[in-house]
Formats: structure tokens, C-alpha cells, sequence
């Protein structure tokens, strides 16, 4: 009984120096059995990182609990919660999903178009036959129809044109560029159309265009985070 006893607090006290200890943790990421260079790892808890070498391998300083954010600008932001079993076998591959990739331009080429017949007489033959219809220019009665509709304007805002008023969506596209969706679903617990006016919520916000200015993933995190408190209360 006392060497059991024995056992178990000696397996519970290796246990804890293992969580509250820092080890180095080795690891690789990859996409689609191919490393990835130049990620930024950070570890969320201590407030450190580093970057994946040219075959994609990295080393850190952890410990269990921790969160590690994987982020390149070409693949969708990745999270990853480490257990202690994650730092006992000291491996760790994370597989990353690329984004799609967007098109600055798109050049049309040799586009041919239908030649559209244009009929003179089926067009006098129509004229002819709503000019009989109009019995107004016999008679001198109107029949509450707008002749020659075509010639009748009517001034909009006082004869000057409006100021147009771009908006300015940077914030958004930012937001939605640097955290994958499944973010915003498993992490803020925001459906489709909370998600979107969170980003306005978050856009009126003045410490966005600093973010803009100066774009951080983990940075736009914690700002995400602290405003989807704020949020959740308006609810």
C-alpha cells in the first residue's frame, strides 16, 4: 500500500514539474507533406517567437498549456494547444492550409461579339402602329399616357452632384486575411452574421487603423479578443 501510495505522488509530482517546467519544443511545419519556411511561431502564453528554417523545422521554449500561433501571409492562421504529452515526445508537425490565391488582373482577349440586325422597317412598322393608338392627336384627349416619354427629365439634388463617400473596408479584409474562419466560429463563437457586424463593431473602433498601419497577428488577436467581450455584452 505504501509503495503504491509512494508511486502515484511521485508520478503526480513528475507530472507538475513537467507542466510548470519550460522544456524546448522541436517541431516541423509542413502543407501537404511539403515544409514551409519563414513561419512565424509565437507562443501566446510567454510572449516569445521565432521562424521556421528552410527545411521548416523550429525550436522553442514552452510549457504544457500553452498556445502556440503558427502565421504566414500565404497560409490561414493556425492555433494549437500543447499538452504534456506534446512536450514529452519533444516532435510536434503542424500542418498549415494555404490560402487562395487572389488575381490582381484578368486580361480578356479576342472577345467577339454577336452582331445584333437592326430592322429599319419592323422599327417605322411599330412607330406607325402606336401613333394610330393615340387617339389624343385626333381628338385633343388625353389618355393619361406620356407621349415621347424619351424627352421628359426631371433634376436629382438640386443640380449638383453629389460627394461620394468611399468605405474603407481595410480593417475587414485585414481581419479576415490574418484569422481563418473557423476562428471567428470556434474561438469567438460568432456565426456568419455576428461575424460581420462584429468587424463593423471592431472598424469603429480607433485602435483598428493603428493595427492597419502596423499589421501583427498577435497584435489583431488580442484586440479581437478584448472586443469580442465588448460585444458579447451588447447583446
Amino acid at each position: 500500500m505504501k509503495v503504491k501510495l509512494l508511486t502515484t505522488i511521485s508520478f503526480l509530482t513528475y507530472q507538475l514539474s513537467i507542466s510548470q517546467t519550460e522544456k524546448l519544443l522541436h517541431g516541423k511545419v509542413v502543407y501537404q507533406n511539403s515544409v514551409i519556411k519563414d513561419v512565424e511561431v509565437i507562443n501566446k502564453t510567454a510572449k516569445t517567437s521565432t521562424k521556421t528554417n528552410d527545411s521548416g523545422e523550429f525550436s522553442i521554449l514552452v510549457k504544457a498549456q500553452d498556445s502556440l500561433l503558427f502565421f504566414s501571409k500565404d497560409y490561414y492562421f493556425t492555433r494549437l494547444k500543447l499538452k504534456a504529452k506534446d512536450i514529452e515526445t519533444n516532435k510536434i508537425t503542424v500542418n498549415m492550409v494555404i490560402k487562395p490565391e487572389e488575381l490582381d488582373d484578368v486580361v480578356i482577349t479576342q472577345v467577339k461579339f454577336q452582331k445584333v440586325e437592326f430592322d429599319r422597317e419592323a422599327v417605322n412598322k411599330i412607330y406607325v402602329d402606336k401613333q394610330s393608338r393615340d387617339l389624343s392627336s385626333y381628338t385633343g384627349v388625353n389618355n393619361g399616357t406620356i407621349r415621347n416619354p424619351a424627352q421628359i427629365s426631371f433634376p436629382l439634388g438640386g443640380g449638383k452632384p453629389k460627394k461620394r463617400y468611399e468605405i474603407d473596408e481595410r480593417f475587414k479584409k485585414m481581419a479576415t486575411a490574418y484569422c481563418p474562419p473557423d476562428f471567428f466560429r470556434n474561438n469567438l463563437k460568432l456565426n456568419e452574421e455576428q461575424k460581420q457586424l462584429f468587424l463593423e463593431f471592431c472598424d469603429a473602433d480607433p485602435k483598428s487603423k493603428t493595427l492597419i498601419d502596423h499589421p501583427n497577428v498577435l497584435s489583431i488577436m488580442d484586440f479581437l479578443y478584448t472586443k469580442n467581450e465588448e460585444f458579447k455584452k451588447l447583446e
